[in-house]
């Protein structure tokens, strides 16, 4: 990753422990009908502006944007997501507790995703991992991350995890 600097800025995940903590961002951003609000825009359009840089509950903390194309609807879509990082690895996981997120089936339908990084824009491929090699990453992605331990066991179905690889990477 000569490059590409993924790793300057990691967000330091100690403050919050837990999955269920009431101040971690997934557990904030509800509305009085129980659904999930448009935060999403806001922090997509504050991500823009600021260079990749968000405060709030995100202040100090790395995120990217990541856009897919729907695999229904072909439209593209952007969501901010927390990147997380083994060695130079950079992958995504998500903490939808009853399925998981359409970023996550519009990569399984099409893996060319865009990635916006602080103040640069890259095209990537993402690599929904399965089987073995799903279960050899899960294995270290669960020791190395409690928060996203702590989140595994409290659903059913395995986490969803995703590596992406810049265009340009082997």
């Amino acid at each position: 990753m000569s490059e590409i600097d993924t790793t300057a800025g990691q967000p330091d995940q100690t403050d919050i422990t837990e999955y269920d903590d009431p101040n971690a961002p997934w557990n904030q951003a509800w509305d009085e009908q129980g659904d999930i609000a448009h935060w999403n825009d806001d922090v997509i359009k504050e991500f823009r502006e600021n260079s990749g840089k968000v405060g709030g509950a995100y202040a100090g903390g790395d995120l990217i944007l990541l856009t897919t194309t729907g695999s229904r609807s072909g439209k593209r879509h952007t969501t901010p997501l927390g990147p997380l990082y083994r060695g130079d690895t950079m992958y995504v996981s998500s903490f939808i507790e009853d399925k998981y997120p359409a970023w996550w089936h519009n990569i399984k339908a099409n893996p060319q995703v865009t990635i916006e990084l602080r103040d640069k824009t890259y095209q990537a491929t993402g690599t929904v991992l399965e089987g073995a090699d799903y279960d050899e990453f899960a294995a270290w992605a669960l020791a190395a991350n409690p928060l996203l331990a702590d989140f595994q066991s409290k659903v059913d179905r395995p986490v969803p995890l995703v590596v992406l690889t810049f265009d340009g990477e082997g």
